[in-house]
């Protein structure tokens, strides 16, 4: 992967940081919304929170763009643009062809297994876009996880604490026997950390990789500072 100019930890954090806050923030909003009992259309508690307008879902390829945006000015573009977005839209391919395969062959069967995959195939799909721009995968996977360990850690006492919110609240087909640590390991802190982390990767480097193919369309890269590999 390639670094950054200088200081490769301190220029990681400088340009996480403030994308991170922001995340966070909007967590601790979707919480107090939920248990508020604020409009299900902002704040929706149902498992899973599908469409919920106040979440951090849409951050991530929206970060995408500020990261593409903000690695592009200091000379980190990626060597090929079209490579770039090439990776990640076979990324995206590969996440539609696998799950296809995946209902083909009835890999999916039990909760379990369904979990395990869905993971494994969104792992792929995000190493798939890192040869397209590792400057951007790098920036993209430290946000990821910027974002998603508070998630975490938060939905350890949701669950322990039956808070109500769609951070505790259970998937219809669960199998009954889940004590409260195998709720919490297979449907918050393993998500969390693999599923979660995968998506924000493919879609910030979605985004990201298109945005840097149209700022290459409209200005030139800045001279001598050669582009990311």
């Amino acid at each position: 992967m390639a670094d950054f100019p200088s200081g490769n930890r301190s220029s990681m954090l400088q340009l996480v940081l403030v994308p991170g806050l922001i995340t966070l923030a909007v967590t601790l909003l979707r919480l107090l919304g939920e248990l508020l009992n604020w409009p299900r259309v902002l704040f929706n508690p149902v498992a899973g929170g599908p469409w919920s307008i106040v979440g951090i879902t849409w951050l991530a390829p929206i970060f995408g763009i500020y990261f593409a945006a903000r690695l592009s000015s200091r000379g980190q573009a990626p060597a090929s643009a079209g490579r770039a977005v090439g990776c990640a839209i076979l990324a995206v391919i590969v996440i539609v062809a696998l799950s296809y395969l995946g209902s083909v062959l009835h890999m999916q069967r039990s909760f379990t297994g369904r979990l395990v995959y869905i993971w494994m195939v969104t792992v792929i799909a995000a190493f798939v876009t890192l040869p397209g721009w590792p400057a951007l995968f790098k920036a993209m996977l430290a946000y990821a996880y910027a974002a998603r360990i508070p998630v975490a850690v938060l939905m350890f006492f949701a669950f322990r604490g039956n808070w109500g919110t769609h951070y505790d609240a259970l998937p219809s087909d669960l199998p009954p026997g889940y004590g409260l640590f195998a709720k919490y390991l297979m449907l918050g802190f393993l998500p969390q950390l693999i599923f979660w982390v995968a998506y924000t990767v493919v879609s910030g480097m979605l985004l990201g990789s298109i945005t840097a193919a149209l700022l290459r369309l409209v200005r030139p890269a800045p001279p001598n500072m050669p582009s990311s590999n």
